[in-house]
């Protein structure tokens, strides 16, 4: 089925990852710093590719026999959220994207189109309780709440990879963008307070000097 999440994260995956990835700009910054610390080009570029290729993988797993967690519950989980630049998960997300990058701007992206395409023919085809499993939590998720995850990781990773090679940030629509301005607001608040999100929002004269979700 369906669902407004899911079309949300097709339009991304091709709009804000596959066209970025396949900008000349990615390639000629291939072996550069990104704007990230630790992360060159390259690694960013295959970090942002693994948000589609993640799917796929998540979703050839058997369906897990345990209740999903709530979304939130689920960052309360995640050890890289709060963790520094040089702690194991962080270091094992920066290999990951190395290793998917591995073979290049030009093979990157070629992976990423494929993907995209075989997900607009999975993703119509779960039911619209679709449960997956997150190997690397471990703990499951309802397929929406996980697709609202990439959907953040896509967004926020393609401003990176954006500003890393000097082009343009992906322009995309409200029914994408509002989901995931949605997520890190809420994030934010589980991190700084209400109080802190309000002014930030609503008074510049004393807002903090940051409400950063991640």
């Amino acid at each position: 089925m369906t669902t407004p999440i899911r079309v949300a994260y097709l339009h991304a995956a091709a709009a804000a990852a596959v066209t970025l990835l396949r900008d000349p700009a990615v390639a000629r910054s291939w072996e550069t710093p990104s704007a990230l610390p630790e992360f060159a080009v390259s690694g960013l570029a295959g970090h942002l590719a693994q948000q589609i290729f993640r799917v796929p993988e998540v979703l050839a797993g058997e369906v897990p026999a345990s209740a999903p967690i709530a979304l939130l519950e689920h960052y309360a989980r995640s050890r890289w959220l709060d963790a520094g630049v040089d702690d194991g998960a962080n270091v094992a997300i920066r290999r990951g994207g190395d290793d998917a990058a591995a073979d290049g701007a030009a093979a990157l992206a070629g992976r990423a189109d494929g993907a995209v395409e075989r997900l607009r023919e999975l993703l119509p085809a779960e039911p619209v309780d679709r449960v997956v499993h997150l190997p690397w939590g471990p703990w499951s998720l309802t397929l929406d709440d996980f697709l609202t995850t990439r959907l953040m990781e896509l967004a926020v990773h393609a401003d990176d990879l954006a500003v890393s090679v000097g082009v343009e940030t992906p322009a995309l629509p409200p029914e994408v963008i509002e989901p995931v301005i949605d997520l890190l607001s809420r994030l934010a608040l589980r991190r700084h307070g209400a109080a802190a999100v309000l002014r930030a929002l609503s008074r510049s004269e004393r807002a903090p000097r940051t409400i950063s979700a991640l």
